[in-house]
């Protein structure tokens, strides 16, 4: 249903080395680049993520309330993302690990302080 989303950022560059390294991770490559956006997925029909410089010129904020959820395989790929993200300097939000019987998550701020997490679904032991 979402095809992709957007997120504002002051510093282009910083922000792209952030999400080349960030999502690689998850098999996801620039599939987009234009002088003011880049975009990455992770295949022709998955879903994109791309970052910005505001078209109306005024400084990138964070949407209060607004966060992005990565998707992963596997709680050892949420746990090598997360730790990706801490070590390329983002901020911990939460870290990884299960939230209720079938939810593992972990929070993190990008450099820009937009919000993220990384998931996965697991079953509930029986």
């Amino acid at each position: 249903m979402i095809g992709y989303v957007t997120l504002g950022t002051n510093d282009l560059e910083k922000s792209a080395a952030f999400y080349d390294a960030l999502l690689a991770e998850l098999g996801a490559k620039r599939f987009m680049e234009m002088e003011n956006f880049i975009a990455w997925t992770s295949g022709p029909s998955g879903c994109g993520l791309g970052i910005t410089r505001p078209h109306d010129g005024d400084a990138a904020c964070v949407g209060n309330g607004v966060m992005v959820a990565l998707a992963a395989d596997s709680p050892e790929k949420v746990d090598a993302v997360y730790a990706k993200a801490i070590e390329l300097g983002a901020q911990d939000e939460g870290p990884a690990g299960p939230r209720g019987d079938t939810f593992y998550a972990g929070y993190f701020r990008d450099p820009d302080g937009n919000k993220l997490n990384v998931f996965c679904m697991t079953q509930a032991e029986e």
